[in-house]
Order: structure tokens, then C-alpha cells, then sequence
């Protein structure tokens, strides 16, 4: 139809005499205005710069556009004579049941470049985008909203743009796949370096997207106008601008394969004008777009490996997060051998500590069991870690190393024998070549290492100073309670140094900001874990220190129904940096917090909050908190001496 059509205003948007009102009506914005008891209804678009002109006001018989001060008839829309420039007026009528505007039809929605970028993102699998709606990425965010009215995929607005970046890195480290993550140009864009950072640096696969000033005053120092590709050239694999001539199907099927292949961050700036461009492009599909992942051993690097192995006595299992994906593999290989597996703090549950060759974590975070053993090794066999500073791997120690990258080999010093293979695929092939080896049964030295350690760690959740519960009886009761379906992200900071030694793990991964080490990780990783799988549970574990940073994305969860089981250990004080000042004879200064009671904190944003301060009360409080519907907070009143 190509007739106008009379729309009632919603009454409270009726102005009163010498005054300007906005109201939305048929999804238009029409500013109403009411002057000499006239009633007006004008288009809320300054023909000059698009200023809202129901924000301004009547001075003297004008209306004023609150941008740039132009004049217009509060009625008809018309500028002072002398001037060309009118606002469009509509017909308005007042009624007995109310006021009635008259529209011209709307205009049929076309299908626009952000269509196409949105649907080559889907088509890819991106199924979730973190972010924050705002004034230069509109464009991109309504073809989101349809893809999301389809279907498609899910829209989570939070409430910084860090937290949306550290979700998506999470949601990558946990699946492999990239979730996206949106801000505003300046410093929407910049707010969302810290958690691409670690996205890059853990080698998860992210899809950041940032919208732009229009291209027109790009360079000229406009507001907010900054050079993003420049900004995101050290952080992401590649950065491209989306320009009205660009092939924009293509630019979004590479940012995706940039960031699956180069495991890491793939940047999209959209200027704001090309956003709402018409477009028939067709979207992009991943077919014929990536290769294989398995890379196979070379024969030779294999029979070295092996001629190693067969002659250890002691051989040891060291595990990374490149592992992952080889728990099949990896466990055939130890079985056979007998020989203990230790995982990186990355790979925490990759073998779950009640197997009988699993050892628990190497390094500043793991357990004496992992170490004792490592100690008493004659040979390593080193599987998707990094050999950072603290994963704790012994240099001195005869080192076969299996990686997929090649720059990863004998990175920090050299090794025996540096394989070049899929984790998967370089056990298997490992496993095949040993069958003369015949190394000594090491799994009662696993057992009795844990028997003394776990009576330890009994001791130690018995330990009471009056002044708060010790961690080793927070993750006591964790490792009863958790389920065995869970994921688990945890923050920086001493709470995660305690899960690390001792919680254990029944195979769940433990999500982390691994070598960038960003505090405020926790709880926004913790929602890139549910949107990966809602089915599953989620625990996020933090410290006060780290989620006073993200503290509201607390709403977030609740709006979207995120039911995210937070434990936060709360010592009011930056813990960690306490310690680290006291380790290096400085005074302990400005590390207290001033928090609220984060219990009733989550109950004001709709949460459950629950609030243990004794160790007794740990069991009730954790089945209530795994018992509870959508997002809850269990506080733990913490010693921060007892960890």
C-alpha cells in the first residue's frame, strides 16, 4: 500500500502549550509540539545534520534543533524566511479519544552490506555476539536483530566492552570456534583490547567488530574518531575496513578463517554510512575455506622419540592445553607405559585426578604429587604446553616435545627430540613406535603421592584462625559439589593458585587468562562458557579484587537468563599483591578494598546471593548454590593468610 495511515499517540507524549515532545510512533520518531494551542507533528530529523529536533525547545514562537541551533515553525516545519532548509511536517488531529499523526507508508526494508557480512558470520558458525549497541554501529546492529528474530544466533549486550571480549575469548578457548564480540568506534573499540589480548596470547579464535564514524570526517578528528586498524594492528592477525566498494562477503569469510587458522583475533571496522548500503551480494559459506588441523609426524622425528622412550625407566606425561583435543590418544599412551600424566594449569582436568596415572597440575599452581614426580623422571614427553616460566617443566630433564607449531619447538630452550605434529596424531604415532619399551609401573608412586598429599590438604581445610574460611576447605567442598558436567573459569588472583593445588578435578576444564594473566577475567569468561553450551553448568571462581571490575555484569546474566553458579572468595584486599609485597619486603600499601556485602549485592540485581563465613556451613551452602535456579553468588567470607 502507498497510502498514509493515521496513528494514535501514546497520550503522555502529548505536549503541553510551548512545549516539544518525542514520541515513537509505527516504530518512527515524530517530534510533537504544541505552540499558540496549535498542535504540530514534524519527522525528529534536522534536515542539516539529523539532530533530534524533539529535544529542542520553543524559544519565542521557533523551535530550536538542540545541535546547531537552526529555527523552524513548531508547526509546519518551515525556517525563517531566507531559508530553504524545512523539517518534513505530518498531519496531526486531535480527537476525543486521543492525538492521531498521519505516516506515509515506511519504506520496504532492503537488504543492506550488513546483511551480508551477518549472514557470511552465520553461515561460518558464529553463532553469539557480545557487545554493546551504540550510535556508529545502528547498521550493523539491526541486521543482528533479524538474524536474531531468525533464529540465527544469540545477541548478549553487557554492560562493558571488556567483558564482551573476555566472553568471547572464553567461548573460543572452550570450543575452538570464534564467537564475536561489537562496541561503538573510539573508545568502544579500545575498551575491548584487554580481552583480545588474552584471546591472542591463549590462542583463541575471536571475531571483533567495530563500527566507525562516518567516512566523510574519518582522519579529520571527528568525535571518536580514531584509527582503529591501527589501534588493533598489534593485537589482531589481520584488521580490514569495510568500504562501500569492498567485497564484503569475502572480507567477513576471511575474518573468520583468520582467526580459526591463526587461532586468534580477526578484526571488521564498519564506517557507519556503509552499514546501511544496499546490497545483493551473496553471503559467503565456509566450504572449501580450511584444511585439515591433524598434522601428521615426520617418521624420522617419531623414531628418534621413540628410541628415547624405549630406554626410560621413569618416563613422564606433561600435558597442555594443545592436548586437549587428545585425551583418547594420551591416555592409551600412558596406559600402555604406566606412566604418570601432569597437566599445565591450562589443561587442570584434562586427566581427572582420580585416574590412576593422573597427577594433577605442574608448576607455581599445581600439587607435590605433579613435582615429586616430575623430580624422579628420567624422560618427559612434553604435549601441547608452552614451557612459560610457570608451567614449571624441568629444562634439565631429556624433553620430547610435540606441538602443531613449529615456532612453539624448543621455544625457551632446547630439547631432545622437537616433534612437529597434531597432539592427537603424535601420540598415536608415538604409541604405535614404543611397543619394545617397558619402563617401571609408576602408579603406586601416583597413589602414595596423592595419599600424602591429600592428607595435607585435610589438614589445612581444618585450619581456623577466626578470621575466615581457608581455601583449602573452600575447594574441598568444591571438588564434593562440583558436577562432573561443569565448566569452570577462574580469575586472577590467590583464589586461583588454590584451585589449581586444590581442587580436584573430575575431568571438568578450567578456563583462565593463561599468559596474559588479566584479573576481571572470571565471571565474563564464565558467560562465553554458557553461551558455548547452556545445557552444561557453569562455575565461575574469582577473588573480590577481580569481579569488583566487572561486577555488573551480574545484570547481564540476569536479563539473559545466565545461570552462571559464582564463587567468590572475598578478602577484601587485592590478595595476590599483598603477598608479593610482603615476599618482597615491602610495607603492604593500597591493596584493602572497600566492597559491599556481595551477597546482598546479587540480590539487588536479581540474583540468589548466599554468604558462608564458617567452614562448617560450606556443604549446605553449595547445595544450594548448584540447587538454584539461574545466576547465584555464593560469597566466602576468606582468610587471606590461610590459602
Amino acid at each position: 500500500m502507498n497510502e498514509s495511515s493515521w496513528y494514535r499517540v501514546a497520550p503522555e507524549d502529548v505536549p503541553e502549550d510551548e512545549r516539544v515532545t518525542t514520541s515513537v510512533v509505527d516504530g518512527r520518531s515524530v517530534a510533537l509540539t504544541r505552540w499558540a494551542g496549535r498542535l504540530g507533528a514534524l519527522e525528529n530529523r534536522c534536515p542539516h545534520q539529523g539532530g533530534p529536533v524533539g529535544e529542542g525547545s520553543i524559544e519565542n514562537g521557533w523551535l530550536r534543533c538542540p545541535w546547531h541551533g537552526y529555527d523552524y515553525d513548531p508547526t509546519t516545519g518551515t525556517p525563517p524566511e531566507g531559508f530553504t532548509d524545512a523539517v518534513t511536517a505530518y498531519e496531526v488531529e486531535e480527537r476525543e479519544d486521543g492525538v492521531y499523526v498521519q505516516l506515509p507508508p515506511q519504506h520496504e526494508k532492503v537488504r543492506t552490506v550488513s546483511d551480508v557480512l551477518v549472514e557470511t558470520l552465520v553461515a561460518h558458525g558464529v553463532d553469539t555476539v557480545f557487545g554493546m549497541v551504540g550510535h556508529s554501529n545502528l547498521g550493523f546492529a539491526d541486521a543482528l536483530r533479524r538474524a536474531e528474530e531468525r533464529g540465527e544466533l544469540r545477541f548478549i549486550g553487557i554492560r562493558h566492552e571488556g567483558a564482551a571480549a573476555f566472553a568471547a575469548s572464553g567461548y573460543g578457548k572452550l570450543t575452538g570456534r570464534p564467537a564475536a564480540c561489537f562496541a561503538i568506534a573510539g573508545p568502544g573499540s579500545t575498551n575491548l583490547l584487554t580481552g583480545l589480548y588474552d584471546a591472542k596470547l591463549d590462542g583463541a579464535p575471536v571475531i571483533a567488530i567495530s563500527g566507525q564514524v562516518p567516512s566523510k570526517v574519518r582522519g579529520r578528528g571527528a568525535f571518536q574518531d580514531l584509527d582503529l586498524a591501527a589501534v588493533f594492528r598489534d593485537v589482531a592477525l589481520s584488521t580490514a575496513s569495510v568500504e562501500a566498494g569492498s567485497d564484503h562477503a569475502e572480507l567477513a569469510a576471511l575474518a573468520v578463517k583468520h582467526a580459526v587458522d591463526g587461532r586468534g583475533v580477526a578484526h571488521l571496522v564498519l564506517p557507519d554510512e556503509v552499514q546501511e548500503l544496499a546490497s545483493d551480494a551473496v553471503a559467503s559459506g565456509p566450504d572449501g575455506r580450511f584444511g585439515s588441523q591433524h598434522q601428521v609426524p615426520a617418521p624420522a622425528d617419531i623414531e628418534r622419540a621413540a628410541a628415547l622412550l624405549d630406554q626410560a625407566q621413569r618416563p613422564v606425561l606433561v600435558v597442555g592445553q594443545g592436548a586437549r583435543g587428545a585425551r583418547t590418544e594420551l591416555l592409551a599412551l600412558a596406559e600402555r607405559l604406566n606412566a604418570p600424566v601432569l597437566t599445565t594449569f591450562r589443561a587442570k582436568g584434562l586427566v581427572p585426578d582420580d585416574h590412576p596415572l593422573g597427577a594433577g597440575v605442574l608448576g607455581r599452581s599445581g600439587t607435590p604429587v605433579a613435582s615429586w614426580l616430575m623430580n624422579e623422571s628420567d624422560l618427559l614427553v612434553v604435549v601441547g604446553a608452552s614451557f612459560s616460566n610457570h608451567t614449571g617443566i624441568a629444562a634439565y630433564k631429556p624433553i620430547i616435545q610435540i606441538d602443531d607449531r613449529v615456532s612453539s619447538l624448543g621455544r625457551f630452550h632446547p630439547v631432545a627430540v622437537p616433534v612437529v605434529a597434531d597432539a592427537a596424531a603424535g601420540l598415536r604415532a608415538l604409541d604405535e613406535a614404543t611397543r619394545t619399551a617397558a619402563p617401571v609401573d609408576q602408579r603406586a608412586d601416583v597413589a602414595a603421592r596423592w595419599a600424602l598429599w591429600r592428607a595435607e590438604k585435610a589438614r589445612r581445610a581444618q585450619d581456623d584462625r577466626g578470621q575466615g574460611v581457608s581455601a583449602a576447605a573452600v575447594f574441598e567442598a568444591l571438588s564434593e559439589h562440583l558436577p562432573a558436567e561443569a565448566v569452570v573459569s577462574v580469575d586472577v588472583g590467590n583464589h586461583a593458585y588454590s584451585l589449581g593445588r586444590y581442587l580436584e578435578s573430575k575431568g571438568q576444564p578450567v578456563l583462565m587468562s593463561g599468559y596474559l594473566g588479566s584479573i576481571g577475567f572470571g565471571y565474563p569468561a564464565a558467560m562465553g562458557a554458557w553461551a558455548a553450551d547452556p545445557s552444561r553448568p557453569v562455575v565461575a571462581v574469582t577473588g573480590d579484587g577481580g569481579f569488583g571490575q566487572y561486577a555488573m555484569e551480574l545484570t547481564t546474566a540476569v536479563k539473559y537468563g545466565i545461570g552462571i553458579k559464582h564463587v567468590l572468595l572475598n578478602n577484601n584486599a587485592l590478595g595476590k599483591i599483598s603477598k608479593e609485597q610482603v615476599a618482597g619486603d615491602f610495607p603492604v600499601w593500597q591493596t584493602s578494598l572497600h566492597n559491599p556485602d556481595w551477597a546482598a549485592y546479587a540480590e539487588l540485581c536479581g540474583a540468589t546471593g548466599i554468604k558462608v563465613t564458617r567452614r562448617e556451613d560450606l556443604d549446605d551452602a553449595f547445595r544450594r548454590l548448584f540447587a538454584t535456579d539461574g545466576p547465584a553468588l555464593l560469597v566466602v567470607e576468606q582468610d587471606a593468610a590461610l590459602l
